[in-house]
C-alpha cells in the first residue's frame, strides 16, 4: 500500500495542471492552465458538441480511452485506480427489516452488511452516524449480537429506536455528536465499527477514537470528503503528512463529480441553475464591473421554473445589487454557452476522479495500519449502484 500511494502521489503531482482546477470559474478555453502543453486535447474539447460531451459523461469508459489517447503519459492510471470487487452472494433478510429503505439504498446496505458479516471481529456492533438504523437491523438481525447505533438527530434516534423495538433486535440508540470527544461513551473494545457513507470528519473520527480504543475491526466506506472542519485536507498517515500535494476542499469535491444518472428532471435542474449562475455572473462582471464571483444562495428548484430574468431579480435582492436594465435573452445565452464550456473541462478532471479518492482512501488506510490493524481495500457494490463504493476492512493484527 505504501509503493501504490507514492505512486499515486507522483502521478497527481506530475499531471496537477490538468486536474487542479475550477471548470465553473473559468470563462473560456483561454485560460486553461494547460493550453500549451496540450494542445490536441484542447481541440478535441473545443469541437465536442452539447450532446457528445452528455454522452461522455455517463459513458466513463469510452471517456477514459479517449483522454488516454490524448494524454499518453497517464496510462497508468487504470491499473492503479483498479480495486478487486468483494465476492458476495446477497444475503437472506428477515421479513420487515428492510422497512422503510429505499430500492439503492438497500442495495448498498446489503452488500455492506454482507461485506461486514464475513469478515467480524468482536462480540456486538457500532454503527457509527446511522441516521434510522438500517444496517445496524441487519447486523442485529444476521448476527443476533447487540448494535450500538450512534446519530447526531434525535428524531432518527427515535424513529430507528421505535423499529428496532418492533421487531424485537438488540439495538440500543445513542444521540450525540461525532465529532466530539464525548462520542467515545458510545465505543467500547467489543465492537466491531461500521460506517457506511459517514461524510469527511465523521468516518476519520471514528477512526481515530476506533484506534484510541482499539476496537477489533472496523468496516467504512467513506464519502462526501470535502466536509471537514479545516479549508484544507488534513492527512492522517505519516506518507501522506510529507507529500507535496496540499488538497483545498474544492479538490476533495472532484472524487463526487461522478453520480449515479438521476434522471432527466435532475439533468435539466442542474442546467438551468448552472447555466443561470454563471448567467449572472457574466452580467454582473459587465454591467457592475464585479471582477469577482458573487455567491449566491440555494435556490428550490421550483423558482428555476420562473425564468432567468426572474433568478437574476432574486439573486440581486439577496445580495443587495441594484440591476440596471439589460438584455436577459443574451445573458442567459451567454450563461448557456460557459455551462457547456464548463461541461467540456470538467471532462478532463473526470480522469483524475477515482485516482484522487484513492489517495484520500489510502492516506486512511496507512493510518490504520500504522495502528496496528491489517487493511484491504476492496469494491463492495456495482458503481451504478453508488459510485462510493470503496469499502475500507480493518482487523486488529
Amino acid at each position: 500500500m505504501q509503493q501504490h500511494f507514492q505512486t499515486l502521489d507522483a502521478l497527481l503531482i506530475e499531471h496537477q495542471s490538468l486536474w487542479r482546477f475550477e471548470p465553473f470559474f473559468l470563462c473560456s478555453s483561454d485560460s486553461l492552465p494547460w493550453l500549451d502543453s496540450y494542445p490536441h486535447l484542447c481541440e478535441w474539447l473545443d469541437d465536442l458538441s452539447a450532446k457528445e460531451i452528455e454522452h461522455l459523461k455517463s459513458h466513463p469508459r469510452e471517456l477514459s480511452q479517449k483522454l488516454l489517447a490524448l494524454v499518453p503519459e497517464c496510462q497508468d492510471i487504470e491499473a492503479l485506480t483498479h480495486l478487486k470487487p468483494l465476492e458476495l452472494t446477497g444475503l437472506t433478510l428477515n421479513r420487515g427489516v428492510d422497512t422503510g429503505v429505499p430500492g439503492r439504498k438497500l442495495a448498498q446496505i446489503v452488500s455492506m452488511g454482507e461485506a461486514a458479516l464475513r469478515h467480524h471481529q468482536g462480540t456486538e456492533w457500532l454503527e457509527w452516524c446511522s441516521g434510522k438504523g438500517f444496517l445496524g437491523r441487519i447486523l442485529a438481525s444476521q448476527s443476533s449480537q447487540k448494535v450500538t447505533s450512534f446519530e447526531f438527530q434525535q428524531a432518527l434516534c427515535d424513529a430507528g429506536q421505535r423499529e428496532a423495538d418492533k421487531q424485537l433486535l438488540p439495538m440500543h440508540f445513542i444521540q450525540g455528536d461525532a465529532l466530539s470527544e464525548t462520542a467515545k461513551v458510545a465505543l467500547n473494545p467489543n465492537q466491531h465499527a461500521v460506517a457506511l457513507h459517514a461524510c469527511g470528519d465523521l468516518h476519520v473520527s471514528l477512526m481515530k477514537k476506533a484506534a484510541e480504543i482499539n476496537l477489533p475491526a472496523l468496516t467504512i466506506s467513506p464519502c462526501c470528503y470535502h466536509l471537514i472542519q479545516d479549508q484544507h485536507y488534513q492527512p492522517l498517515s505519516t506518507l501522506a503528512k510529507q507529500s507535496m500535494l496540499k488538497l483545498s476542499k474544492a479538490e476533495l469535491r472532484i472524487p463526487l463529480q461522478e453520480t449515479v444518472t438521476g434522471g432527466e428532471r435532475v439533468k435539466r435542474h442542474r442546467f438551468e441553475e448552472m447555466s443561470f449562475r454563471l448567467g449572472f455572473d457574466q452580467l454582473l462582471r459587465e454591467q457592475l464591473t464585479i471582477d469577482q464571483y458573487v455567491p449566491i444562495p440555494s435556490i428550490k428548484k421550483s423558482m428555476l421554473g420562473e425564468g432567468f430574468e426572474a433568478f437574476c431579480r432574486w439573486a440581486a435582492d439577496k445580495k443587495q445589487l441594484q440591476l440596471p436594465e439589460v438584455d436577459f435573452t443574451y445573458y442567459q445565452s451567454v450563461g448557456e454557452k460557459r455551462y457547456w464550456d464548463m461541461e467540456k473541462l470538467s471532462l478532463v478532471q473526470q480522469l483524475f476522479r477515482r485516482s484522487l479518492e484513492l489517495w484520500l482512501v489510502l492516506d486512511k488506510a496507512l493510518f490504520l495500519i500504522e495502528q496496528g490493524y491489517q487493511v484491504n481495500l476492496n469494491e463492495f457494490c456495482s458503481k451504478e449502484t453508488t459510485p462510493r463504493n470503496i469499502l475500507i476492512r480493518a482487523q486488529k493484527a
